[in-house]
């Protein structure tokens, strides 16, 4: 269970705005998040991630504190052992596809599964600017998937994925989550290609 409760400004167009969200997410679960630019779906997944921090607030994992305004906890993005997709890939243009994972694990079981996982086995050697944008993306879901994480952040992580590929790799990642019993929380401009994967959505004004 992951138990989140904070408070973080924004800037918005027309002033200052306060994201306020208290929600718990149970474990496993799938949560879609979705809402105009700017009202601070982005910022929430990175407050989870410890890349920035809330001005107030607590967020808690199972018997865990992640962070703690009052108490002045606050630990750090590895610690929270947490996957993140960001929006922009955030690859390492001097690392091939494999390094990028063996970067994230010495598992070669699992990375041999993860590459087929994103039908990227023949690619394994490529570097990210020898890859298209939707092979990029795969790379990206793959290496935040090698570390095993309990949750995983998604922001609009199947935009470049043509149909036929989003609806693969989703449903691949729909057992995996059951499997690992890991919680994910996604970032969608599209909602509806969610639908019948995630167990709730949280919108955003």
């Amino acid at each position: 269970m992951i138990s989140i409760n904070i408070e973080k400004k924004l800037k918005a167009y027309h002033g200052q705005q306060v994201l306020h969200i208290d929600k718990q997410f149970a474990t496993g679960s799938v949560t879609k998040i979705h809402g105009p630019s700017g009202s601070g779906k982005t910022t929430f997944l990175k407050v989870i991630a410890g890349l920035i921090s809330p001005e107030k607030g607590i967020i808690k994992v199972d018997n865990e504190t992640w962070f703690n305004s009052e108490a002045k906890v606050s630990l750090s993005t590895q610690k929270r052992n947490i996957g993140f997709v960001f929006q922009q890939y955030a690859l390492f243009p001097n690392m091939t596809v494999r390094q990028h994972l063996e970067y994230a694990t010495g598992d070669e079981k699992w990375i041999n599964k993860l590459l087929l996982l994103g039908k990227l086995e023949s690619l394994q050697t490529h570097k990210p600017d020898y890859l298209s944008g939707g092979q990029q993306q795969r790379l990206a879901i793959l290496r935040a998937l090698a570390t095993k994480p309990r949750l995983l952040l998604m922001d609009e992580p199947f935009s470049a994925l043509d149909a036929k590929m989003k609806t693969e790799l989703m449903a691949e990642l729909k057992t995996l989550s059951k499997e690992l019993k890991i919680t994910t929380i996604i970032v969608s401009h599209n909602p509806q290609e969610l639908d019948g994967w995630a167990d709730e959505e949280i919108v955003f004004s």
